[in-house]
């Protein structure tokens, strides 16, 4: 829930690294920083995760690879879709703090999709509103059918993946199922928000493509989010094997 209220307000910064995926780690001493949110930690996890978000800013960068752990110094920058996200590439060699299995990983993936799944509710809004207060041919566009249609699609396929987020919740807590329900979060609110985002870019028309309006923050966070941490094939993959598929 902390993260769909994350995503609603498009709120910058590494997040889920610092939240959900450090608390995981081995980061020694540093846990009590950690907690305390006087230390921001931003973590690689190639090859899913392969650059650190924010690394100019966090007090210490980490990357999991092959199961070790490791403290590495941030490289060059390089762009995102999201002007809100800067990433740092992590290849130069790392100071080995531990082990870890899997589960950094598949809470990273609970925390983006759940921000993904706040983000489409406030583009959802953010178009409702704006709907019922554009006028066009002496009515509000809201009554037309068409849009109508466009916007309950939106809110259908959030309401669809909401307890696909939450089960995987419950999978990450109870330690079953977890890769096939946390990748069945991603897919599934991945694609809705990012048909919020269609749609709010097409019921806002020509000012939802300025840069001045807000619109553009959450378009731009939910094109970023939607790769992030694994794309729709990789985790509809995992969802396959996970049933036992080829």
């Amino acid at each position: 829930m902390a993260f769909e209220a994350l995503g609603y307000h498009a709120v910058p910064g590494p997040l889920v690294e610092s939240v959900a995926v450090a608390p995981a780690l081995p980061v020694g001493d540093r846990l009590p920083a950690l907690a305390a949110g006087e230390l921001i930690v931003t973590v690689a996890l190639p090859p899913e995760v392969p650059r650190a978000l924010d690394a100019d800013v966090a007090g210490l960068v980490l990357r999991v690879r092959d199961g070790l752990v490791e403290r590495v110094e941030p490289g060059e920058p390089t762009r995102s879709l999201d002007p809100a996200r800067r990433l740092f590439t992590v290849d130069g060699p790392g100071e080995t703090l531990g082990e870890c299995g899997a589960g950094p990983f598949e809470t990273g993936v609970l925390a983006v999709s759940a921000q993904l799944l706040g983000a489409g509710r406030r583009l959802l809004e953010l178009a409702t509103e704006y709907a019922k207060h554009r006028h066009q041919y002496g009515r509000p566009i809201g009554s037309y059918q068409a849009v109508k249609h466009l916007l309950a699609d939106v809110a259908t396929q959030l309401e669809l993946a909401r307890p696909l987020v939450y089960g995987a919740a419950v999978a990450v807590q109870e330690r079953t199922d977890v890769i096939r329900d946390t990748s069945a979060a991603k897919v599934a609110a991945g694609r809705a928000a990012h048909l919020a985002a269609r749609t709010a870019l097409q019921v806002h028309g020509a000012v939802g493509y300025t840069a001045e309006h807000d619109l553009g923050l959450w378009l731009m966070k939910v094109r970023a989010l939607v790769a992030a941490w694994g794309g729709a094939a990789f985790h509809r993959a995992r969802v396959l094997a996970a049933l036992g598929g080829i």
